[in-house]
């Protein structure tokens, strides 16, 4: 699945998980993994990649908030969305405190949440929190920074965390160099090309494991193309 955005699901109701599981999956752009406890989800964040989380309040071994507050001191920033039955607005402040990003109220309609999904996840990618996986590195673009399996870290130029962040964006989509260069140095009339393909070449040679037969950040089409 290219690029799509992991999302976690956290109820202790099979049936709600199962129903949102299904949906959600029906989308290209969502892979879903499920936790019936917050214990097992906050093992998964600090396991596994997990771009936003869907967390009801009420579970069984501990209160979804209070899961919340653990995951925020643990280190996770992605968008977290409280599942409550609860409607009082002191209900939605202790969430929110707590480090949630937004609540939605049972009964809700899907279209409802994937609605809240799909704003958080456009506000996140803007921040300076967002964290991309791309190849072996998790791409950190507010921090320039490519990180490695075993932790080594790439500093990347601002050009070039442009230009790998558009192309994330296009998932497995060929992005021709007009568009790229309109997009990362804007209509300015002495970029050419040539200042692409250079920048694409060290770009290379920084990321991939054989720079001359690219595996990661292909070209295709008169384009270029991640491979994840």
């Amino acid at each position: 699945m290219s690029n799509a955005h992991r999302l976690l699901v956290v109820d202790d109701d099979p049936t709600l998980r199962d129903t949102l599981t299904e949906q959600l999956a029906l989308s290209d752009a969502f892979e879903v993994v499920t936790a019936e406890t917050a214990r097992g989800a906050m093992d998964r964040v600090a396991a596994e990649r997990v771009d936003l989380v869907v967390m009801d309040v009420g579970l069984p071994d501990l209160d979804g908030r209070e899961a919340v507050r653990q995951m925020r001191l643990g280190g996770f920033r992605g968008p977290v969305i409280m599942l409550t039955g609860q409607t009082s607005d002191s209900d939605t402040v202790q969430g929110l405190d707590a480090g949630a990003n937004d609540y939605v109220t049972k009964p809700f309609k899907l279209a409802v949440l994937l609605a809240r999904i799909r704003a958080q996840l456009r506000q996140y990618e803007a921040s300076e929190d967002a964290v991309f996986q791309i190849g072996p590195y998790t791409f950190r673009p507010g921090a320039k920074l490519l990180v490695g399996e075993r932790g080594s870290k790439l500093k990347l130029t601002e050009k070039e965390t442009a230009i790998l962040r558009f192309l994330y964006r296009a998932g497995r989509q060929v992005v021709g160099r007009d568009t790229l260069l309109a997009e990362v140095w804007g209509y300015n009339a002495q970029v050419t090309t040539h200042t692409l393909e250079t920048h694409i070449y060290r770009l290379r040679q920084k990321i991939e494991p054989n720079p001359a037969t690219a595996s990661i950040l292909v070209t295709e089409g008169g384009g270029y193309k991640l491979l994840p």
